[in-house]
């Protein structure tokens, strides 16, 4: 495709507009606006709406599976946590809107749907890295997890949008590792 946006870029891009408006409330023309192209040439490379939404969710998936592979080899615990927090800051940092696209699904937690579809396989394998999920029992667990989710998912978004990231990425790791309850010791308390 021969346009200034990667595929990769171009759906961050209209992740994070579902994210912020729903699929319901999210136009075809919002969506070709905010990559810079007509809506004849979005339908061009992306037949549809759906087939945006599902590429992006599955740009997503990979993505996050690849990341969550790399936190798995690493036992159970804070180590682990610190890991998937780092790849994940990373990766929402680089990809902002399909981290809240799938925070905004992991947010729905116990929800009938999200956009008409039940908690996906991608967010219950992510909170499955750190320990959680449906049916696991440990509520402050879970709303840890969600919390440093939701908190991974606003500072990313306001890091791109100050283009501070690198100067931003120390402390949102610390802000993720504070809300599971692990004290970074890099950033003692003043």
């Amino acid at each position: 495709m021969a346009r200034a946006l990667t595929d990769d870029q171009l759906l961050d891009r209209v992740a994070g507009l579902f994210a912020r408006h729903g699929f319901d409330h999210t136009s075809l023309k919002d969506l070709a606006d905010a990559v810079g192209l007509s809506k004849a040439g979005l339908l061009h490379h992306y037949p549809s709406k759906q087939a945006l939404f599902e590429a992006a969710r599955d740009v997503g998936r990979s993505h996050s599976r690849a990341l969550f592979d790399q936190a798995a080899q690493v036992p159970a615990g804070p180590r682990r946590d610190r890991r998937a927090v780092e790849l994940l800051v990373d990766f929402a940092l680089d990809r902002p809107g399909l981290i809240a696209l799938e925070t905004r699904a992991i947010s729905s937690l116990g929800a009938d749907d999200v956009d008409g579809e039940r908690l996906d396989a991608l967010s219950q394998h992510v909170l499955a890295v750190f320990g959680t999920g449906e049916g696991t029992g440990d509520t402050e667990r879970l709303v840890r997890v969600i919390g440093m989710l939701s908190a991974l998912a606003v500072l990313s978004l306001a890091a791109n949008h100050t283009g501070e990231k690198t100067a931003w990425r120390p402390h949102i790791i610390a802000t993720c590792l504070d809300a599971l309850g692990h004290r970074d010791p890099s950033h003692p308390e003043a």
